[in-house]
């Protein structure tokens, strides 16, 4: 999930009324650079191939998005593609709720000043979920977890990044949180905002993509189409689920700084009718 970055003087994005303008990223961090090779892979794969991050193991797409660099060139398919507006969508993969009915989720921070407003905040997401009344559940544990919340410094734009589940049913094994960007307050302001970033990559980690893939700058001021595909990761419209731009969404792309998104109604119709 990616910050809304803005100038000072460049005017908060009107179409969400985000009021607190977020700081700007002045410092330079070296890329590696990606091959066109990697990049037509991951275009196959259903995303756009702007902004792609070569990270350790993989690439990063779509601000918070992992792909293993063993899931390149793979290509599950899908009869249920269709191209709208801002309607809800997921990703081929699933989690399967007969093997996984509860996600098993571990907090292994690395960030100690960090560690009792990410606790606070990954019970929060846990929570939000839990209340859907879901064919599956969230656990906190200490071990055994089959999605790990870890803490990552990177001076960048992206909050955090997680996958999307595996061609088994599995979750997403990890959501990366850039404290780059975080205070250590347990407000309830902050522990909101942090518990809104980690729904958004748990929502990956369970087969979500973003509200606006197809139009980014609807929520970041910039940007286009994310990409999409027949074949590779897919985006599935989800039946019930508007035509029109969905506001405050979980799983828009990105956020401005201190803001809490819990589930909208179309959310919870997302939710609910894939699990």
């Amino acid at each position: 999930m990616k910050k809304i970055l803005r100038f000072t003087a460049f005017a908060c994005i009107a179409a969400l009324l985000f009021s607190a303008c977020t700081k700007q990223v002045k410092d330079t961090v070296v890329k590696e650079e990606v091959s066109a090779t990697t990049l037509a892979q991951i275009k196959n794969m259903g995303f756009g191939t702007d902004g792609v991050q070569k990270a350790s193991g993989g690439y990063l797409v779509e601000g918070d998005i992992f792909i293993p660099e063993a899931d390149l060139g793979l290509q599950p398919s899908s009869p249920h593609m269709i191209i709208a507006q801002e309607e809800q969508y997921r990703t081929f993969n699933l989690v399967n709720s007969s093997t996984y009915p509860t996600i098993k989720v571990a907090l292994n921070n690395s960030s100690s000043s960090h560690q009792a407003a990410f606790s606070a905040a990954l019970d929060n997401a846990i929570a939000r979920y839990n209340a859907q009344s879901l064919r599956i559940r969230f656990q906190r544990v200490t071990s055994g977890a089959n999605t790990t919340v870890t803490a990552y410094y990177e001076v960048s734009n992206t909050l955090g990044f997680a996958g999307f589940p595996t061609s088994s049913g599995a979750p997403y094994n990890q959501v990366q949180m850039n404290t780059y960007h975080y205070s250590t307050s347990t407000s309830s302001t902050n522990v909101n905002y942090l518990a809104t970033i980690m729904a958004h990559e748990l929502g990956h980690c369970i087969g979500f993509r973003h509200t606006d893939y197809m139009n980014r700058s609807y929520s970041c001021g910039t940007g286009g189409n994310e990409g999409q595909s027949t074949t590779g990761v897919g985006a599935v419209h989800i039946p019930g689920t508007p035509t029109g731009p969905s506001s405050a969404s979980w799983m828009l792309a990105c956020v401005g700084s201190g803001v809490n998104r819990p589930f909208n109604s179309s959310d919870r119709t997302a939710l609910a009718y894939v699990y």
